[in-house]
């Protein structure tokens, strides 16, 4: 057993929480948007338990996590006669990616310690939900290109499944992706978070001078 003397490092112990899964021309058409959850507590502890009750549901998990990223995908695909073959004639894949962040209520009444350990954790699970994002984003266009790279068919019905074995093929490697983005951000969870921590807590001693 061991007490921990710093108060910084006591918050960023308590604070210390699983970083969620994220979870899945033409022109590929991509929106985005940004929601927020509000949570309360004043303490270390009580942010924590806030953010493991409040925050979006995974449904893989079946448990809450501080910050989502919300992927689904759509779109069409056209065929063509092409020299008496069916063919791809046009393919628009959609992506609409939907962030979920939490807003601390109480962030401007808080202390300097607890303060610094939120904007940093808060950066974070900003960061890490972008790309989230950013990750659909290239698969969204990797599969849209993999659908205008296919070669045709003798008819459209085999053109069609063709298109639906590409379809599943791309999301399972997007999937994939996700997963082992996340297996190595949790990973280096801890070393991320103490490093962050060191570096804002220089630059606010670096404006204070």
């Amino acid at each position: 057993m061991f007490r921990v003397r710093n108060p910084l490092r006591a918050a960023l112990i308590a604070l210390l929480v699983g970083l969620p899964l994220g979870s899945a021309s033409g022109e590929t058409l991509i929106s985005k948007s940004v929601t927020y959850f509000s949570i309360g507590g004043r303490t270390a502890a009580e942010l924590d338990k806030a953010l493991a009750s409040s925050g979006p549901l995974m449904k893989n998990t079946g448990t809450r996590h501080p910050g989502a990223t919300r992927i689904k995908f759509g779109g069409t695909i056209s065929y063509v006669s092409r020299g008496g073959r069916c063919a791809v004639g046009t393919a628009r894949v959609t992506l609409s990616t939907r962030i979920i962040l939490p807003r601390w209520k109480y962030r401007r009444q808080a202390g300097r310690d607890l303060a610094l350990v939120w904007d940093t954790l808060a950066a974070d699970i900003k960061r890490h939900e972008e790309r989230h994002a950013e990750i659909a984003r290239n698969h969204a266009r990797q599969m849209e290109r993999a659908f205008l790279g296919l070669k045709p068919e003798e008819d459209c019905e085999l053109m069609q499944a063709r298109v639906a074995e590409v379809s599943a093929a791309e999301v399972a490697s997007h999937d994939k992706d996700q997963a082992r983005f996340d297996r190595t951000e949790a990973a280096n969870f801890d070393r991320r978070m103490i490093r962050l921590l060191q570096h804002r807590l220089e630059s606010l001693k670096k404006a204070e001078r």
